[in-house]
């Protein structure tokens, strides 16, 4: 039997809140930065910890563009943010497609080399992303996909964690599964659809999840295939109002990095129960 002691209960939620706050103070000053004006963050130092009252000015500015406070004008936020938002779930579904066939493949068909084809898929886990982004973005040039969803989302779709994760969840389905479908006269497809895919569905949310804020994220791959605005994700938006030559106009650009927290927060909200039972559900 575990004692409890009262010191170390209190030691250990002491630690936890300042966990909490050291996480959540930098999103509050986020918050409140972006429903200030420019020239409220301009003379404040340091900046105020309350709200101010240009909560719509600045967000309508954000999302819709217009003149900033320095000169110059700001770039609307809403079509970056479709952007992300269309290759952050091509990314994830893709990613998810693809790793859920390949899995099946591995582990339920019978052809020559599928143990090396497997650790071949595996492998390219240990090579990161700066090795192969040369040669990516080479073939991408050269099919002539700069400035497009294929080239934003297509090079980022495979997946080797998701295959080798889908690969381990299939090898404990029993094989009484199988040899009952293949008895019901099921085929290898109707088999995955119909059986596979139902078990696979929390595991499936899980990675959607952690898929899409992958692809919502993305910066240093859209920085080489995008060279037209109408392509720029929100993250590259965030980075240009950051690095003008004048005085950033800070409060928008805390009203994107709200904007661009948003898409990734409803996903999780959505989708935390299946996310959590996907990882921690030891009945799969």
């Amino acid at each position: 039997m575990v004692e409890r002691k009262s010191g170390l209960t209190w030691l250990s939620h002491l630690v936890l809140l300042l966990g909490v706050l050291t996480v959540a103070l930098p999103l509050y000053i986020t918050v409140i930065a972006s429903t200030q004006s420019a020239e409220e963050i301009a003379r404040a130092s340091p900046i105020s910890l309350m709200p101010s009252s240009h909560f719509m000015d600045t967000y309508r500015l954000a999302l819709f563009g217009g003149p900033s406070f320095q000169g110059g004008v700001i770039v609307p936020a809403w079509p970056m943010m479709k952007v992300s938002l269309i290759s952050a779930l091509i990314i994830s579904i893709g990613k998810i497609a693809i790793s859920l066939l390949s899995a099946f493949a591995i582990v339920y068909f019978r052809f020559p080399l599928r143990g090396l084809v497997f650790w071949m898929v595996f492998v390219t886990l240990m090579l990161p992303v700066e090795v192969r982004i040369g040669p990516t973005y080479d073939v991408v040039a050269t099919l002539g996909l700069l400035n497009s969803y294929a080239g934003l989302t297509i090079p980022l779709i495979a997946s080797a964690t998701a295959t080798f994760l889908f690969r381990q969840f299939f090898l404990t389905v029993p094989d009484e599964l199988t040899e009952a479908a293949r008895m019901d006269g099921a085929g290898p497809m109707r088999f995955f659809w119909d059986v596979l895919l139902p078990l696979s569905k929390t595991s499936i949310a899980a990675l959607f999840v952690i898929q899409f804020i992958y692809g919502w994220n993305q910066y240093l791959w859209p920085l080489l295939v995008t060279t037209s605005e109408d392509m720029y994700p929100v993250v590259m938006g965030i980075r240009r109002l950051i690095s003008t030559e004048s005085t950033p106009d800070w409060n928008i650009v805390m009203a994107n990095v709200v904007l661009a927290m948003i898409p990734p927060m409803i996903i999780i909200m959505l989708m935390q129960k299946w996310f959590v039972k996907g990882l921690v559900d030891s009945e799969k």
